[in-house]
């Protein structure tokens, strides 16, 4: 039975719950055996929080001022989920993957975590992150290495890489997530699950120092794209504490991905126009795999937005983040902060008023191209990530193509780029390489446009079908050759 439930789509467990089919007290045993069973292989959710949780269940189970959202869109009823451990859950330990703060326990949630426990979403653990979610690889000080179900050899990439892990296993439902450089597509790719990075200012980040920068967002991940489109309901909308929000649309994404409508054009590019590179592999399954659009009658047309000096006006956007979030600790605690992050905040510290003042500059100049070039085509498709999953004891792939990184963020170029852009996008399975690891098409679509995003996203995973793969057990492996 257990088993049995853990299996289930989120959309079906919530249409379950709904008809009091089952309880979520039930969802949570489950949940709670999935993860004593994997947890030991994987090191996914290194932080329960069940006794919280089957309180919460009971008081959804009993009805009143804990079902006041139940006809709201994403109401989930009592499902399971995780939280990434960068976000506060109130009296659950919550470290930022830092020694600084290990033994961190918030008196109050997130603001988004708030607003998906009002949506009967209960929080049964927090997912792994990297050390403030700065990384490519899931691992810190504090808990250890998170491992990929598909080779427990590998990394399941970073920084959302716990929530990856926990959805592919069976391990909850739904899982929260994070995105600054390619944290919820990255792990979605590597885990075989739907990572979506939505537009800045679609759902909440609240507590964040950063509020005024669209770079980092908050954000859903699950094992379909009708089941992300719920949770992007729960997480969607205005919020008080986060000044660039806006309302949820009056048509659910939820309903939206229900009725989908095929976009016409479909723009496909392995590396961006040629400014980054991709392991032969990949290149090989992605410049397969998008042409299946065409059974949808798209037209796919192999071309690229000019994303100018992309890595460049990247870097020093996210150095300048850096400096902002981790200046002061750096200043406190240096010995007790990784070396990948001291050098990221100290590359903005050196930087001038001059070099921000043109990465501004050069990120308005892109998101206007990028609008000239929705004015012809609806969707853009690259790969979702240069390479297979690495070794999970590398913090980042030592080389792409051939050539060596320069830095940990050198791999990033196809997830950090659309940052830039402030587009939406989505990372979707779309088949294995010769080794094994599972390989995905990144969607990008038009600012604020997740809906049709996520239209195309659930027609391309009908075709496919890898979804169907999910849940699966932790499997050993072997580190492929580079």
């Amino acid at each position: 039975m257990s088993s049995e439930l853990t299996r289930m789509s989120a959309v079906e467990a919530v249409k379950r719950l709904k008809a009091r089919e089952i309880t979520p007290l039930e969802l949570i045993d489950a949940s709670a055996a999935r993860i004593a069973e994997v947890e030991p292989a994987v090191n996914a959710l290194p932080t329960l929080c069940l006794d919280r949780a089957r309180d919460h269940a009971r008081r959804i189970m009993a009805g009143g001022a804990a079902c006041e959202a139940e006809g709201e869109a994403g109401w989930l009823a009592g499902l399971p989920v995780s939280i990434k451990d960068l976000t506060d859950v109130a009296g659950v330990r919550t470290t930022y993957g830092s020694p600084i703060f290990a033994d961190h326990v918030p008196a109050r949630s997130h603001p988004l975590v708030e607003r998906i426990e009002r949506k009967g979403g209960i929080v049964v653990a927090k997912s792994n992150t990297p050390e403030f979610g700065a990384g490519g690889s899931t691992f810190n000080e504090v808990f250890g290495r998170t491992r990929n179900p598909w080779n427990t050899s590998l990394t399941c990439g970073g920084s959302t890489g716990g929530g990856a892990v926990s959805l592919a296993t069976g391990e909850v439902f739904l899982a929260h997530g994070t995105d600054h450089g390619g944290s919820l597509r990255r792990p979605g790719t590597y885990c075989s699950v739907v990572g979506l990075r939505p537009s800045p200012g679609r759902v909440t980040r609240g507590t964040s120092n950063n509020l005024w920068s669209p770079q980092s967002v908050q954000g859903p991940m699950a094992r379909s794209v009708p089941d992300l489109a719920l949770f992007l309901d729960t997480m969607a909308g205005f919020c008080p504490e986060d000044a660039l929000t806006f309302e949820a649309p009056a048509t659910s994404f939820s309903d939206a991905v229900a009725h989908p409508v095929v976009p016409r054009r479909v723009a496909w590019t392995a590396d961006l126009g040629g400014i980054c590179e991709i392991d032969r592999d990949v290149r090989d399954v992605t410049s397969t795999m998008v042409r299946r659009f065409e059974e949808m009658g798209c037209i796919v047309e192999e071309v690229s937005p000019d994303f100018g000096p992309v890595d460049d006006v990247f870097m020093a956007l996210r150095s300048q983040q850096f400096v902002v979030d981790r200046e002061l600790q750096i200043e406190q605690h240096r010995d007790k902060i990784k070396p990948d992050i001291i050098w990221n905040t100290e590359l903005g510290l050196k930087q001038s008023a001059s070099r921000l003042a043109w990465a501004e500059r050069e990120r308005a100049a892109l998101f206007r191209r990028m609008a000239t070039f929705f004015r012809t085509y609806d969707l853009l498709v690259t790969p979702s990530a240069p390479t297979g999953a690495f070794d999970v004891n590398l913090r980042a792939p030592e080389t792409i193509n051939g050539r060596k990184l320069d830095n940990y963020m050198g791999g990033s170029t196809l997830n950090s780029a659309i940052t830039v852009t402030g587009s939406p996008a989505i990372a979707v399975p779309c088949g294995f390489d010769p080794f094994g690891r599972p390989v995905g098409l990144q969607l990008v679509g038009k600012p604020r446009g997740e809906a049709a995003l996520l239209q195309a996203a659930s027609l391309y995973e009908n075709l496919v079908g890898l979804n169907k793969l999910l849940p699966i057990d932790p499997r050993p492996g072997t580190v492929p050759p580079a």
